[in-house]
């Protein structure tokens, strides 16, 4: 079997910037770079101590429990100390206290993961180019994941089946969103049948639960609210998935566009599939940025309050480090924050969520901006009204995003300063899971059969030699995702 790291070079816990392609990664500090030195130091000292190979020792979850341990020094050290990883210095060589520590303790549903169908029509001619470009030139993983490098075999690494090996065994996921991709037909790189061939694995293996679809809609495509009816007829999805920044000529629309928008919405009413979800914050290169802006969330949430609506990525920025809720100057998940009290939203109240994905991954390194990301959500949103989403597997295994948000903590300071509400394990194990499994309809029978599938048996089967690869799939590098960009010749229609 190919051995992904049998040196075991890579830390489990990823400490970089990588992009999920939809923005420019940004440069690691020399903080950060200082902390993985000392990290791998310590990950040497550690499995020297117990007899362990740096592979064996790092697949653990005394590795996690290791790489948090040094990150918590070097972030007091500095000062930063709004939160914190819930690790002490017993829980890095002892196992059971590892375990219990960093990984989930709660079920988890994961409101935002991707794949791509290998073979489709998108990747044999001109019209798929754009997703061609990102899946060669900047998600290369073939050698990564397959341990091969052939042609034929090059975009595997984003499959149904790769899907199921990132999220289902190398991390914590019980049950996977499949969430669709922006482009129309012809050049989406994950039709709605294919979407279903990752449900209908798991359906083979266990319960149909395990996998849930959410249907594209781009109301700006011909023939785009007629889809939804096929999709709802043919593939039963599970809810709607909107990219409002995309359009056919470049141009997309906000939710209360009473040309596109709205229509859309009154469809999955009339479809009796009220669930909604829109990618704000992060633009599409090449697209008009405003339409990213999370400012119509409020809006079209009040317009239709029998429509439940959740906000990927909490609107969020990648150049934006999140601070305190500014309302004067929004930027940032501050915008959506804004859109929800403007629309005069209740904490735990409400239609309208916010969704974790890329978010959580791109503020766990930083404890300050990991504090301020969870504490302005919980003390305007509130606990029951945000969702768990990583944005797999664009960046390989989300297990070390469900592990950093397990142990993670807002320290007494900030909640002080701020008046942010306690990450408590309640509220974990409602972002983890609960409110998607309310959002969904998911009841406690169909969650018990999940404990007795062969899913199940396989992840237990696998934990007995995983082989999980630590690496993330984005590009890493600004020059990386630039090169995507560049290459690019005009935005295929």
């Amino acid at each position: 079997m190919y051995d992904f790291d049998p040196e075991g070079k890579r830390l489990p816990i990823k400490i970089d910037g990588t992009s999920n392609g939809e923005f420019a990664p940004y440069e690691i500090t020399d903080t950060q770079e200082k902390i993985k030195e000392e990290a791998n130091k310590k990950v040497s000292e550690l499995a020297k101590h117990l007899g362990k190979t740096r592979r064996s020792f790092l697949k653990s979850a005394c590795g996690a429990a290791a790489t948090l341990f040094v990150m918590n020094k070097a972030h007091a050290y500095l000062g930063l100390t709004g939160g914190f990883f819930n690790v002490s210095a017993e829980t890095i060589t002892d196992s059971a206290l590892a375990e219990k520590t960093v990984n989930s303790p709660y079920l988890v549903v994961d409101m935002q993961t991707h794949c791509v169908e290998p073979s489709g029509d998108w990747a044999t001619g001109k019209e798929g180019k754009i997703w061609i470009q990102t899946l060669t030139q900047v998600f290369d993983q073939a050698p990564k994941c397959l341990g091969k490098s052939a042609e034929q075999e090059r975009f595997h690494c984003y499959s149904a089946q790769q899907l199921v090996k990132e999220v289902f065994l190398d991390s914590q996921t019980d049950i996977a969103v499949v969430s669709a991709l922006w482009g129309a037909k012809g050049h989406n790189p994950t039709p709605t049948d294919y979407a279903a061939e990752v449900r209908n694995l798991t359906e083979a293996l266990g319960d149909r639960n395990r996998a849930l679809i959410h249907g594209g809609v781009l109301p700006n495509e011909a023939g785009a609210l007629d889809f939804m009816d096929e999709q709802i007829e043919k593939y039963q999805v599970d809810a709607w998935k909107l990219y409002p920044q995309w359009g056919p000529s470049g141009v997309g629309f906000f939710l209360d566009d009473p040309k596109y928008g709205i229509p859309a919405i009154e469809k999955a009413i009339k479809l009796k599939k009220s669930i909604i979800c829109v990618h704000k914050g992060l633009s599409l290169p090449g697209l008009e940025y405003k339409y990213s802006s999370p400012e119509d969330m409020g809006r079209i949430a009040k317009m239709f309050p029998q429509v439940t609506f959740i906000t990927f990525h909490s609107g969020f920025e990648n150049e934006v480090a999140e601070g305190p809720y500014n309302p004067n100057n929004p930027k940032g998940v501050d915008r959506l924050i804004k859109a929800h009290q403007d629309s005069n939203f209740k904490p735990n109240q409400g239609n309208l969520y916010a969704e974790l994905g890329s978010v959580w991954r791109h503020s766990m390194s930083h404890p300050n901006r990991a504090a301020h990301l969870m504490g302005k959500l919980l003390k305007y949103f509130g606990e029951d009204r945000i969702c768990w989403g990583t944005d797999s597997i664009w960046y390989g295994s989300p297990q070390d995003q469900i592990q950093t948000f397990a142990s993670f903590e807002i320290s007494e300071e900030f909640q002080q300063k701020y008046g942010y509400p306690p990450l408590t394990k309640t509220a974990k194990e409602k972002i983890f899971a609960g409110n998607t499994l309310r959002i969904h309809s998911i009841n406690p029978s169909r969650i018990q059969k999940l404990q007795q599938d062969k899913v199940k048996n396989f992840r237990e089967q696998y934990a007995l030699s995983p082989n999980p690869s630590f690496t993330t799939f984005g590009p890493k590098t600004k020059e990386q995702y630039e090169s995507l960009w560049k290459s690019r010749d005009g935005y295929p229609t």
